[in-house]
C-alpha cells in the first residue's frame, strides 16, 4: 500500500477518533510513583550475548598487547575482512573519559564501528556500564569455585539468561522488570491510555509484560492492525468494498454483544479494546508532524527505532506521560565466523542509535528520554578460534540527554586470564548487579525506593547503584 493512500484510510479514521482524544484526557495524580513531565525507557536487547571484550577495548599499550596475546587467532580472522581489521590499536576510537583517573594509566576505545556512539559519548550523551550481569549476590572467583555464594540459575543458556536479563528470572518467569516499572506508572494515572504504556516493536516482550501492562505492538508504519480489516483495506474504494470494511469493523467491535458466557465475554472485550486502541493510536500518527531524522535503511533495528521514536512523538496527543519501549537485534552468538558478522551488527546498532538521539532532540525531548543496551551475556576472552563462547558479565552502552556521559561506571576487568572475577577462560563475573543497573533507571523513572524494590527482586543484596544521573 503505498503512504499517500495509507493517509486516507488513517484519515478516515482520525474523524472519528481523534476529537475524542482531548476529551479523554484524565486528571493526573500522582499516586505513589513521580510522573510529572514526560520520561521513556527503551530496551535495545541484543540477542545471543554481545561480545563485551570485541565492543570496549583496552587502549593503553600494556593492556593492548596483553589482549592482543590471547585474542591472536580472532585479531587474525579480522585481519581478512574486507578493508582490513577495524581491530588494530590504530584504528581504534579512544574514549575521553570524565571519570579516567579511576581506572589508573588504563586507556578505553571502541572499534570504528561505533563512531557515531564515540561521538555521543565524547560529547557527554552516552556512557558504558562495565561487566554488569545477573546476580544473587556479590560474588568473586574463589566464592564461584567454592561454590559458598548462590548463583542465578542456569548461567550461560540462551532462553534463561534473556529471561533473566528481561525478569530476574530464568526462563518461565511471567512478568518482566520493565513491565513492572510501566505498572507503578499506570497506578500513579501517568497515562492517558494505559494499553500504550509499555510499546513493543517485537511484538510479544517478556521484558514488559507486568500484571497490569501488556507490551502494544507497533511498526515504523503505525500501530497494531487486524489481519482481516488489513486485507479490506484496498476495497474501501468502492462503496461494496466500504460497506464490507464497516461490517467487519462493527462486528470486531462488539458494541451490542452480550453473552452468559464468560470466555466469550471476555474475548469480545478484549477485541473491543484491541480496535479502540489500534485506531486511537494510527488517529494520533495521521495527527502528528513528520519527523525529519533521517533513519538509515536497510536497517532492522533503526527501523523500529523509528517507530519508538514516532510513538514518542504522540506523547502529548494521547496525553502519555510515562513509556517504557523494547526493540531488539539477533544474531550475536557467535561461535565462529565472528570477524565477519560482528562489525556488521555493531554498524547497525551505532546507525540506529545515532539517528534515535537525534529524533528525541528534534523532539525536545532528548534529557527525558534514556536508551539502554542489554544481552543475555557477555562472551569469553579467550577464543575457539574464529569465534567466542558463551560468557555471563558484560558491558552496556546508556545513551540520553539527561544522562551523566562520558563515564566508564562499573568495573572494567583486566584483560587477563586468572583474575579475581574470572569464572574461567576470561568469562567475567559480574562486579555490578543487573538489579543496581535497573534502580537508577526505574529511579530516573519517577519510581519511590519501595517501588523501585518492588520491582526488581533481590535488589536488597546490593545497595551500590550505578549513579547514571545526578
Amino acid at each position: 500500500m503505498n503512504s499517500s493512500r495509507r493517509k486516507f484510510l488513517r484519515h478516515s479514521l482520525a474523524g472519528a477518533t481523534i476529537g475524542t482524544l482531548s476529551a479523554a484526557l484524565p486528571n493526573f495524580q500522582t499516586q505513589a510513583a513521580e510522573v510529572s513531565g514526560y520520561k521513556a525507557l527503551v530496551c535495545v536487547f541484543l540477542f545471543g550475548g554481545m561480545d563485551n571484550h570485541d565492543l570496549l577495548f583496552p587502549y593503553d599499550q600494556p593492556s593492548y598487547d596483553n589482549y592482543s596475546r590471547i585474542r591472536a587467532s580472532l585479531l587474525q580472522a579480522y585481519e581478512g575482512i574486507p578493508g582490513g581489521s577495524t581491530r588494530v590499536r590504530r584504528r581504534l576510537l579512544p574514549l575521553a573519559l570524565n571519570n579516567a583517573g579511576r581506572f589508573g594509566q588504563r586507556q578505553f576505545a571502541l572499534p570504528e564501528e561505533f563512531s557515531g556512539i564515540h561521538g555521543l559519548f565524547n560529547s557527554g550523551n552516552a556512557a558504558i556500564v562495565g561487566n554488569v550481569g545477573p546476580l544473587q549476590q556479590p560474588l568473586n572467583r574463589t566464592q564461584w569455585e567454592d561454590e559458598s555464594i548462590p548463583v542465578p540459575n542456569r548461567l550461560f543458556s540462551h532462553n534463561d539468561q534473556q529471561s533473566t536479563w528481561m525478569a530476574l528470572s530464568p526462563e518461565g518467569a511471567s512478568a518482566g522488570w520493565g513491565g513492572r516499572f510501566a505498572d507503578m506508572a499506570m497506578a500513579s494515572n501517568a497515562n492517558s491510555f494505559n494499553a500504550f504504556t509499555g510499546v513493543s516493536t517485537s511484538g510479544n516482550s517478556l521484558f514488559l509484560t507486568g500484571r497490569q501492562t501488556r507490551p502494544y505492538p507497533v511498526t515504523s508504519e503505525g500501530g497494531a492492525t487486524f489481519g482481516a480489516l488489513e486485507q479490506l483495506q484496498e476495497s474501501r474504494f468502492d462503496m461494496r468494498g466500504e460497506r464490507v470494511y464497516q461490517a467487519l469493523r462493527q462486528h470486531l467491535a462488539n458494541t451490542r454483544f452480550s453473552s452468559n458466557h464468560l470466555i466469550e465475554r471476555d474475548m469480545a472485550a478484549a477485541s473491543r479494546q484491541a480496535l479502540n486502541n489500534n485506531e486511537a493510536y494510527n488517529a494520533a500518527l495521521f495527527s502528528a508532524p513528520e519527523l525529519s531524522t533521517v533513519f538509515p535503511g536497510n536497517n532492522i533495528l533503526a527501523s523500529q527505532l523509528q517507530g519508538v521514536a514516532r510513538s514518542i512523538s504522540l506523547r502529548n496527543i494521547l496525553g502519555m506521560r510515562r513509556q517504557v519501549f523494547f526493540v531488539t537485534l539477533g544474531g550475536f552468538d557467535t561461535h565462529s565466523a565472528q570477524a565477519d558478522v560482528l562489525p556488521g551488527l555493531q554498524r547497525q546498532i551505532d546507525q540506529a542509535v545515532t539517528a534515535f538521539y537525534q529524533s528525541t532532540v528534534e523532539m525536545g525531548v532528548a534529557s527525558d528520554v534514556t536508551l539502554f543496551t542489554a544481552s543475555d551475556f557477555g562472551r569469553t576472552l579467550t577464543t575457539n578460534g574464529d569465534g567466542t563462547d558463551h560468557g555471563w558479565g558484560g558491558h552496556q552502552f546508556v545513551v540520553g540527554g539527561g544522562i551523566r556521559g562520558r563515564q566508564i561506571f562499573g568495573d572494567v576487568p583486566v584483560p587477563e586470564l586468572g583474575h579475581n572475577l574470572d569464572a574461567g577462560n576470561g568469562r567475567l563475573i559480574p562486579s555490578t548487579s543487573l538489579q543496581s543497573f535497573a534502580a537508577p533507571l526505574g529511579r530516573w523513572f519517577g519510581l519511590t525506593e519501595r517501588e523501585v524494590e518492588q520491582s526488581l527482586p533481590g535488589y536488597e543484596n546490593f545497595r551500590t547503584d550505578v549513579p547514571l544521573f545526578g
